[in-house]
């Protein structure tokens, strides 16, 4: 059932189904409902226990090994987020559902701690905020990222954070020692310096000069920051992102990095329904755009070029990013995470037996 209409507070309105389901549906409107599109919709929150909690990855387009999500699905409501059609398996829909739906993982820290401890676990850096904002607002109820921190501080275990969120000031105290070990990097993304733009891209996150405040405080801290401008939408926001990388440089920024828009499955019609309502005059040039980036249609799955693009557009793009981040000394070098200070939770101060 897709109704695009706007609900307070909430990136989409819709509830535009998972691709799995047997029957599809259609909103018709009978006289008789008086519900979420005249007002709000609460967030909920599932219990999930899940048997592991590191996924493993193999695409060589990102650069980690291994991460670990505390939450399905994200309040921030990001209308563009790519990981809104995770919520299909689930039978649940990618729109409204995705960002109010959600499903916490409060055994991760325990689960986290057995897989470290484990003979044969091999140290890589862990990377947070690659699926869901681990601290997206259900965060500060429910704690499960501190926790996960604790036990990665604990083994003294390498972590990169990617985060809209300034909850993130409230782990200081955590990731301030881990830095000084070489242990952690901390990402803000920002995708515009237009509040109302941002607003109604990224109803629930921070607002920009909040997370450039954010990005400034983690710096003063010490711990190595980054900024993500992403993603990339055509003739949306890419006219800002010179202006946010020299925002992010200011801040204390040291990398930055650049994702375009990827419309997979259900967010294809979830962005084109968000550019009816907020930018119906260039629905058509947009949705244009993005199939000359993709080939010819609205999304390209293909490894080395899913996360930039091809085409006039993309070069553009590129060059103008690589152009800002040498004028702004971003990128200068790359940051190396250590992973030889790991010890097995639990085991510092423990003799090892010799058999």
């Amino acid at each position: 059932m897709t109704n695009p209409g706007k609900l307070k507070g909430r990136g989409t309105g819709s509830r535009v189904d998972p691709r799995y389901l047997a029957h599809t549906r259609e909103a018709v409107d009978d006289g008789w409902h008086h519900g979420e599109e005249s007002g709000r919709v609460a967030t909920t929150v599932t219990v999930e226990h899940p048997r592991t909690i590191i996924s493993r990855n193999r695409s060589p387009d990102v650069p980690f090994e291994a991460s670990l999500n505390p939450y399905r699905g994200c309040e921030h409501g990001c209308v563009y987020c790519y990981a809104r059609p995770t919520h299909a398996y689930l039978d649940l829909s990618p729109g409204l559902d995705f960002e109010s739906r959600l499903f916490a993982k409060p055994d991760a820290p325990e689960l986290l701690r057995r897989e470290l401890g484990k003979p044969g676990y091999r140290c890589t850096p862990l990377a947070m905020g690659t699926n869901t904002d681990p601290y997206q607002p259900v965060e500060r109820r429910w704690g499960i990222t501190r926790r996960v921190l604790e036990v990665l501080s604990e083994a003294r275990h390498p972590l990169s954070i990617v985060t809209k969120a300034s909850l993130v000031e409230r782990d200081l105290d955590i990731l301030a020692p881990m830095a000084e070990r070489g242990l952690v990097q901390v990402f803000l993304s920002v995708t515009s310096l237009d509040n109302d733009l941002a607003r109604r891209l990224e109803p629930r996150a921070a607002a920009p000069a909040r997370r450039l405040e954010t990005l400034s405080r983690l710096h003063g801290a010490g711990i190595p920051v980054g900024v993500m401008f992403a993603p990339v939408i055509p003739f949306v926001n890419d006219a800002d992102m010179e202006a946010v990388l020299e925002q992010a440089a200011a801040a204390g920024a040291e990398s930055a990095g650049y994702v375009m828009l990827r419309l997979p499955h259900e967010i294809k019609q979830l962005f084109r329904d968000w550019l009816k309502i907020n930018a119906p005059d260039r629905e058509n040039h947009v949705m244009n755009v993005i199939s000359d980036l993709r080939g010819g249609r609205e999304n390209d799955p293909r490894f080395h070029s899913r996360m930039r693009g091809t085409g006039q557009y993309a070069d553009l793009i590129r060059q103008r990013f690589q152009r800002a981040c040498r004028r702004l000394g971003l990128n200068r070098r790359r940051r190396e995470l250590d992973t030889s200070l790991f010890i097995p939770p639990g085991s510092e101060g423990v003799q090892q037996t010799l058999f």
